[in-house]
């Protein structure tokens, strides 16, 4: 038997950010990876087949974290990466540095999410002196995160 190490360091799931999926199952409003980037797809077309055989998929996406555009042509029949995104909502506590400390439904806080820079920011910033309770929308994407938007408390 060989000698194994008494401490392993790190680790994860081992599942992966992306999987593969065929470029003409992906829909409008789905998401895609376009140029290293995980992206929301805003527009698709797909052209017929050519001289050379295969059917090109035109797909215009916006990156989900930075909102910048980006575009990719492909044979319908290659495979394209998709990015596992995960939708999570917290509650709003307070800005400490720029930073957001949140609370999720188990009752856990993270203070490890920077506050965004654009107009949701300063709404967060904005609600919370007036004391609003609210909810903040957060995705993830290939180990990446960041605040979406913002939703009232019900």
């Amino acid at each position: 038997m060989a000698d194994l190490p008494d401490s392993f360091e790190g680790g994860d799931s081992g599942a992966s950010t992306t999987y593969p999926m065929q470029c003409s199952a992906l829909r409008k409003n789905g998401f895609v990876m376009l140029k290293s980037r995980p992206c929301k797809i805003v527009e698709m077309s797909t052209s017929k087949t050519g001289k050379h055989g295969h059917a090109k998929v035109h797909l215009v996406g916006i990156d989900i974290f930075t909102g910048r555009k980006y575009e990719d042509i492909c044979p319908s029949t290659h495979n394209m990466d998709v990015p596992n995104v995960v939708r999570k909502d917290y509650q709003a506590l307070d800005v400490v540095d720029g930073f957001l400390s949140i609370l999720d439904d188990s009752g856990d806080t993270r203070e490890d999410l920077r506050n965004p820079d654009s107009d949701i920011g300063k709404e967060i910033e904005k609600k919370l002196e007036a004391g609003d309770s609210f909810m903040v929308t957060v995705m993830k994407a290939i180990d990446e995160e960041a605040v979406v938007g913002i939703k009232p408390m019900n």
